[in-house]
């Protein structure tokens, strides 16, 4: 299909000219393609922008109208020499001014929704990497301090004397040193170390990332580093349902932090069809961090939240990972990698499935 052929396609779908039939079809087609399904959420975004933009220019003629049919010179009058300008001017003028009263309230109101302030669809898709504070202030003083460190420190011990400029929390693919994190929290980069739940830190690089997608790719490529056992979980390529219950574990702080919910849209921010919207806590360094629903299967990754609400979360959804899995270059990997398909939470008590799963969860931390 041309791209014109595709975007006259997304209109009638959008506008609701399509058939039963060729809708089915259509839906079909953005599950299987996730480009296409982008370009439908980018285009409805669009769409909407545009509706916005036109009933704000209608709004602003209603207003220009009413001000021409107001006569400024007869109200300068009534209020300035006239003893009793108030009675006069509501005399006068009262349906006027209503009405034009009434337009300034839906006018304020209108922009508070179109900023974000009123509407709760429009708050600030916040981002879950931890910046760790006094950082970038602190840039001199850690640098003395780096000097006097002795000189046989490995480079190991030297990183980890630096607490980075970025965290986020990463989860293992397989046993053998892959893990997959959020694009946004390993984006430029100059060195990656992960660190398990031990405290042990292990240098990784970067082998593949899909920024459209905010997902990124890491390997251990530390000879410090012993390989795990076969990953507990598995990945789930159907869609969960609405109300399912939910849980994470990640790296907001030092130490590894639980936090669970429930499965509450379908859809993340702004329409998106590629992420769940899950009623969980999370905070700044839970951007990575695996999603998984009662029996411990995967479902998703956490990328971002509303800041306006503290439990309104996104994920992307585990369908979505595992293509971007797919299509990662064989050349790109230096040891096998094979995703678990049996699940060894299923059927354990909640604080069971955390000890399984804590050795396989670690703290992604950036050095720029």
């Amino acid at each position: 299909m041309s791209d014109s052929k595709l975007i006259e396609a997304i209109d009638r779908y959008l506008s609701g000219e399509m058939s039963g039939e060729e809708r089915e079809r259509f839906e079909q087609l953005r599950a299987e393609n996730a480009a296409v399904d982008s370009q439908v959420t980018e285009h409805k975004h669009f769409v909407g922008l545009l509706k916005q933009y036109g009933e704000r220019i209608e709004l602003e003629n209603r207003l220009n109208a009413i001000h021409d049919e107001i006569d400024v010179d007869t109200l300068h009058e009534d209020l300035f020499i006239q003893p009793t300008w108030i009675v006069r001017l509501w005399r006068h003028h009262h349906s006027k001014i209503s009405v034009a009263a009434s337009i300034a309230i839906i006018a304020a109101l209108t922009t508070l929704f179109f900023t974000g302030k009123f509407n709760s669809n429009d708050s600030k898709y916040e981002l879950l990497s931890r910046e760790i504070n006094g950082v970038k202030q602190n840039n001199a003083r850690q640098d003395r301090i780096n000097k006097m460190l002795s000189k046989e420190l490995t480079g190991v011990k030297r990183q980890m004397a630096n607490p980075g400029s970025y965290r986020g929390t990463g989860f293992a693919l397989t046993g053998n040193g892959y893990i997959v994190t959020n694009y946004h929290v390993v984006k430029d980069a100059d060195s990656v170390y992960v660190q398990n739940v031990d405290g042990e830190s292990f240098r990784a690089k970067i082998i593949y990332s899909e920024p459209a997608q905010d997902i990124a790719f890491l390997a251990i490529n530390d000879p410090a580093f012993t390989p795990l056992g076969t990953v507990p979980y598995s990945f789930k390529k159907s869609k969960s349902d609405l109300g399912e219950d939910v849980f994470t574990v990640g790296y907001p702080k030092d130490a590894l932090a639980f936090s669970s919910g429930s499965l509450t849209s379908p859809e993340g921010s702004n329409g998106d069809t590629t992420s769940y919207e899950v009623s969980i806590a999370a905070r700044p360094g839970n951007s990575g961090g695996p999603l998984l629903d009662s029996r411990g299967n995967l479902i998703g990754i956490l990328t971002g939240k509303q800041s306006r609400y503290e439990s309104m979360t996104f994920a992307r959804k585990s369908s979505y990972l595992l293509d971007a899995i797919d299509a990662i270059p064989a050349d790109s990997l230096q040891k096998k990698l094979s995703l678990n398909t049996k699940n060894a939470l299923a059927g354990l008590t909640r604080t069971q499935q955390i000890k399984k799963l804590q050795n396989y969860v670690f703290m992604v931390k950036v050095y720029n």
